[in-house]
């Protein structure tokens, strides 16, 4: 299909679906990232962010220097979505994280991934010089 054949296509395509004005509050970065977050359906498990990041070294530190309290938050909200995975359910709808949530308290494990990283950092500087 040629080039021109195909930009006719798209220029003429009209979908029946309703088209959702991005807010004007929201910048198109933001708007990704909502749409990530409703596309992954994590959410639906009543985990954050920061629950589902990848085990690595960095971020096993980072939770290992958390409060106990926000540990065991961490472990139960896990234990929860496991369960509920095996059981091929979901939460009800009441229940499911809500993006505001998501991106202020989501994020619980920022600050220490932040800290690790420098600390990292500042370790390989002290170790090339010496």
């Amino acid at each position: 299909m040629s080039n021109r054949r195909l930009t006719n296509l798209l220029f003429y395509y009209k979908p029946n679906l309703p088209i959702k004005i991005v807010p004007e509050k929201m910048s198109m970065v933001d708007y990704f990232k909502k749409w990530h977050f409703l596309r992954s359906e994590y959410y639906k498990l009543g985990l954050y962010h920061d629950d589902i990041l990848y085990c690595f070294p960095d971020v096993d530190e980072a939770v290992r220097r958390l409060p106990k309290a926000v540990k065991e938050e961490r472990d139960w909200r896990s234990i929860r979505a496991i369960q509920l995975d095996l059981n091929h359910k979901i939460l009800p709808q009441e229940e499911w994280i809500q993006w505001e949530d998501d991106i202020t308290v989501g994020r619980y494990l920022q600050p220490y991934l932040a800290e690790v990283k420098k600390e990292w950092k500042e370790k390989d500087i002290w170790n090339s010089i010496y």
